[in-house]
């Protein structure tokens, strides 16, 4: 058993190493300080092994304290007026559910349980058994540390607080058992990748009941929950034995691995497919442009499809989300004052769904695929004012394609701080606007200067520069920051319109000077 979990470990690791290693080897400043032998240096490695023991650190505790703080504990002081253990445990109980069959880990298919067990046809049942194991002890530990930190902060005893470690590995357990007695009469084997139309009818008929029945006075009681959790607490210790006794962990793993790597290749066949039927191929398309306008004319009306219909869909999602809080200032008083506090200073907030919203990253894609995977093959393109002239014709439409969705927000957002009671600071009503929009221009400004400035993709549309990474991770971490800050909309709004437009020139002047060397093909 420990032979088989040094060995699963030190395959997990090489996996991440090497992909640690070829994500320095393209990132600017150090790649040309390290050449192809590097990945045998040891003390490279080690650097590499410390990186992915951080990682492992980080999903196994700082996962777990978000998903207990954002997902549990914060929501919980949303229902002010009822019992806050009560509401805890309620949703806790609910996502606990949703947990056991959408995340199982014994049948999640992934790239190092294919090596292991398809590649190398390591031992199946001492695999899955070495590491389902693991994955079940960082559940209890991960748990047992947060849920005591904030089952008692709101007040619950010790005995629950164990508890909700105990019960939300005994559920997994539990779940897994199931799962493979399925197997057994059945022989189809279940992969967390498919869990179907049922399983995701589930997700929101649970999320509905562990967000929404607190809001209208309604969750489980107290002793129930404590009852729900005892109960799986046990029924997850009797599955351990059928855990243990099943044998066929071969076949099962065969099958959800073999259908997990066909179906790898057949979406990206599938998404290249659906793609190409959404570009459209009618010769009346023309254009009176000349120059890059001429050809950023014709990719657009023949792309439209695919940049204006998530923006589309987006704009109408959002139109009718405010159009039922308007509607809620009218039937309910209390939301008035909810709705006046959020507008006045929670515009920090929208940093983050402006975020979400924007279509810079699908704009990237496909200008890639569809021309500049060609065009960038000749010297011509990368020439410094074509790039940047090509580079402002590209950010007007893509300003253009995510502005719709945030005029919808921002008028949205002036109608309801009107409407929920106004301000004696008329000037608010034109910063909400201003603002969300700026903040839509940020994001494609930022989308399209890191796509020029690092272009991370190679001829299979397959993202290849580490450096890109990091910088889509430190911005995801930066816009998380605002979701608990508050801040007075004008000082917040002016703010954020001051550094769009700074952001905008330096942008500029980036894109000038560094993408036509930065600007090409990867490998």
């Amino acid at each position: 058993m420990l032979k088989t979990l040094r060995i699963s470990f030190s395959l997990k690791n090489t996996y991440r190493v090497n992909g640690i290693i070829h994500s320095l080897k393209h990132t600017p400043l150090i790649k040309k300080l390290i050449p192809d032998m590097w990945y045998s240096v040891i003390g490279l490695k080690y650097f590499a092994y410390a990186v992915a023991g951080l990682w492992e650190f980080l999903s196994a505790f700082l996962g777990k304290l978000s998903y207990i703080f954002f997902m549990i504990f914060l929501p919980v002081f949303l229902y002010e007026s009822m019992d806050v253990g009560q509401v805890f445990l309620h949703i806790f109980i609910c996502l606990m559910v949703i947990g056991s069959y959408a995340n199982t880990y014994l049948f999640n298919p992934s790239n190092d349980k294919y090596y292991a067990l398809i590649l190398m046809r390591m031992n199946a049942k001492e695999y899955a058994l070495v590491n389902y194991g693991y994955a079940i002890l960082k559940v209890l530990i991960g748990f047992l540390i947060f849920g005591f930190i904030f089952g008692l902060k709101i007040g619950l005893p010790w005995w629950q607080c164990i508890l909700l470690a105990t019960a939300t590995a005994g559920i997994k357990l539990s779940m897994a058992a199931i799962f493979l007695l399925g197997y057994e009469k059945t022989g189809v084997g279940m992969s967390e990748n498919k869990i179907g139309v049922p399983g995701w009818v589930g997700i929101f008929v649970l999320l509905l009941a562990a967000y929404g029945l607190p809001a209208l006075g309604i969750t489980i009681p107290l002793q129930i929950s404590v009852g729900i959790m005892a109960f799986f607490t046990v029924t997850g210790l009797l599955s351990v034995y059928e855990i243990i006794r099943f044998t066929d962990y071969r076949e099962v793993y065969h099958q959800i691995l073999i259908d997990y790597q066909n179906a790898l290749h057949t979406a990206q066949d599938a998404v290249k497919e659906q793609n190409k039927k959404r570009i459209s191929v009618d010769a009346d398309i023309v254009s009176n442009k000349k120059g890059f306008e001429y050809m950023n004319d014709l990719f657009v009306k023949r792309h439209r499809k695919i940049l204006w219909k998530s923006s589309k869909k987006i704009a109408a999602v959002s139109a009718m989300f405010i159009v039922a809080l308007v509607v809620a200032c009218f039937i309910e008083e209390e939301a008035k004052s909810v709705i006046n506090e959020m507008m006045l200073t929670w515009l920090p907030y929208f940093v983050f769904i402006m975020y979400y919203m924007n279509r810079g990253a699908i704009f990237a894609n496909t200008v890639f695929v569809n021309c500049d995977s060609s065009m960038l093959t000749y010297p011509f393109y990368k020439k410094p004012k074509l790039v940047l002239e090509l580079f402002w014709i590209r950010l007007r439409e893509l300003v253009k394609i995510n502005l719709l969705p945030a005029v919808v927000i921002g008028c949205g957002m002036a109608l309801m701080l009107w409407v929920s009671g106004g301000t004696d600071t008329y000037m608010n009503y034109v910063i909400l606007v201003v603002s969300i929009i700026a903040m839509s221009i940020f994001f494609s400004v930022h989308y399209l200067t890191i796509y020029y400035l690092f272009q991370p993709y190679n001829l299979n549309a397959e993202v290849k520069n580490g450096a890109y990474h990091i910088i889509m991770g430190v911005t995801y971490f930066c816009v998380y920051l605002f979701i608990n800050l508050k801040m007075s909309t004008f000082i917040f709004g002016i703010m954020t319109i001051v550094f769009c437009v700074l952001y905008c020139i330096v942008a500029g002047i980036l894109v000038y000077r560094l993408a036509p060397k930065t600007f090409k093909l990867r490998t």
